[in-house]
């Protein structure tokens, strides 16, 4: 039995846009006018009037954190909270008074952004968060995830005090000589580590409730970094949990894990397991190795060539040496295996591009297709040896909203100017797939093509940020899908409305092509569908 959906503007992956689509056994089987759809019309087959609405294919967030999305759902959602500390702790107080505090519990919170707060812009620390509880131990992450803090009591069950030392790798925040609460990148581990582990019930409850939300904005394909989600859940679990919702038809997303190692041993564990890039099914596979090469610049933990222009006091802080960023890298690409490393800061992806570098000469490869996640502040020799090395972009244009406000004032005007050159790497033949770093942002798309877009701020439109770097809509349209797919092998397989490609597709309330710029974070996400059936209808 074919569906033949016509009467609709279909954006296949080209231009001009087409009138009509047919879904046979979840795939495409035609694209074209409604007139040869309709000609195809067999007994028992469903016709669909698309009554002109728009179709394109199934959105790719090809960055993000599924099973950190579901554990945020379930925890204080500080980021519509933060236009003050005291709105935060209002925040965590009242999610604290609407649950039943257990033993062993936790009141967690995400979503803190100090740059927006009213009046003075600091962050939280131990004392602050003492007025939301001083019995139950209190954590809450700041936006970026590269940095939280917890109160007096979670300090006093970690042992953590004045002669604790330094990890390697992170920060524990320090004032007049006593810790402040405050954790950064690799000390953040202390933390997760005394944070009661959930079950696998818990993982898959956790996992669906962020695959409805992702299907609301018509997402049907994600890429996501998962084990380190918590620390006490082995990434056997993880693997567990997808197959299960797998086999239970209740995956509605399609799943490339970017796997997060953190040393050698555990990387040839998971090898020597049978685990390489591109195991798996079609809705849930592995993908690269996932590397944290250094923090986030709203907490000025990204790793720079220079110190901060607004705190010369730090250049911020690399998460691995050279040394263990070449050995595994150097492991994965022998093994076959795609790389995917976290580089924000400069200096960072000077480090990463030398490991890029010493693994391919020692092990050529053609089509690897490592990448750089986020690839923020760059500059132009940098962008050039990207292209050399034939590397992916995973960037995140939905960071413009926030990252406008304070980039020059982190980086300086140097470079700023040469930095988010997204735009230039594609012009060099590097592509570049889109993605929102949930819960870090929404995975909101039409959101973050905006951002692409007009390179302006979503809602009191502050910009353009180097106008030079804008996307056509086409160009940021591909990003969420086409690109997504090739950044997991997979352009034969989705990413377009054509003969043959996975039936993922998803219908908007407007024509992005025919919208204003300003105005697509506002076109209406209808419906979505993967394999051909219906996972979301607003």
């Amino acid at each position: 039995m074919k569906t033949i959906y016509y009467n609709g503007q279909v954006y296949t992956g080209s231009l001009p846009l087409v009138q009509a689509f047919i879904e046979e056994e979840g795939k495409f089987t035609f694209s074209g006018t409604s007139q040869e759809a309709l000609k195809q019309k067999e007994e028992g087959d469903v016709l669909v009037d698309l009554n002109g609405r728009f179709v394109c294919s199934g959105f790719n967030d090809s960055h993000m954190h599924l099973l950190g999305f579901g554990s945020a759902l379930n925890s204080a959602q500080l980021a519509s909270h933060t236009g003050s500390l005291q709105e935060v702790l209002d925040c965590l107080r009242a999610f604290k008074e609407s649950r039943i505090i257990r033993e062993n519990t936790w009141i967690m919170g995400r979503g803190w952004n100090q740059d927006y707060f009213a009046g003075e812009k600091r962050m939280p620390d131990r004392y602050d968060l003492d007025q939301v509880s001083e019995d139950v131990p209190v954590c809450a992450v700041r936006a970026c995830g590269h940095c939280l803090v917890v109160n007096s009591r979670a300090l006093e069950l970690l042992g953590i005090n004045a002669g604790t030392a330094q990890p390697e790798g992170g920060r524990i925040g320090m004032e007049n000589g006593e810790p402040d609460g405050r954790f950064f990148d690799n000390a953040m581990d202390l933390v997760y580590n005394a944070i009661p582990a959930p079950d696998k019930e818990d993982v898959k409850d956790m996992l669906l409730a962020a695959c409805r939300a992702l299907n609301s904005y018509g997402v049907t394909s994600c890429q996501t970094d998962d084990y380190c989600a918590f620390r006490g859940v082995y990434w056997t679990v993880v693997n567990e949990a997808y197959r299960e919702l797998e086999q239970e038809g209740k995956l509605t997303v399609r799943v490339y894990e970017q796997s997060n190692f953190t040393s050698l041993e555990e990387l040839k564990k998971f090898v020597e397991a049978g685990n390489r890039t591109g195991t798996g099914s079609s809705r849930f596979k592995i993908g690269p190795l996932k590397m944290l090469g250094d923090g986030a610049l709203g907490a000025r933990t990204a790793y720079l060539s220079r110190p901060y222009a607004d705190d010369p006091s730090t250049c911020g802080i690399p998460v691995f040496s050279q040394e263990t960023l070449d050995e595994m890298i150097g492991y994965a690409n022998e093994q076959g295996m795609q790389a995917a490393v976290h580089a924000i800061g400069d200096a960072c992806l000077d480090r990463v591009l030398d490991a890029y570098e010493k693994a391919l000469t020692a092990c050529p490869r053609e089509d690897h297709r490592h990448g750089i996640v986020h690839c923020q502040i760059t500059r132009p020799d940098q962008l050039e040896r990207i292209a050399r090395l034939k590397l992916h972009i995973y960037a995140q244009s939905i960071f413009l909203d926030y990252d406008i406000h304070m980039v020059k004032k982190r980086v300086g005007e140097e470079l700023a100017s040469t930095s988010y050159s997204w735009k230039t790497l594609m012009e060099k033949g590097v592509t570049v797939s889109n993605g929102s770093d949930c819960p870090v942002e929404l995975p909101d798309v039409l959101a973050g093509m905006q951002c692409a877009v007009t390179r302006r701020t979503l809602k009191d439109h502050i910009g353009p940020y180097l106008p030079k770097q804008q996307f056509t809509v086409q160009e940021a349209l591909d990003s969420y899908t086409i690109a997504g797919a090739k950044a997991s092998f997979e352009e034969e397989v989705k990413g377009r409305i054509m003969p043959g490609m996975a039936a993922d597709f998803v219908i908007l309330g407007q024509n992005p092509f025919e919208t204003e710029p300003e105005k697509l974070s506002r076109i209406p996400v209808e419906a979505a569908y993967v394999g051909g059936t219906q996972v979301y209808h607003a």
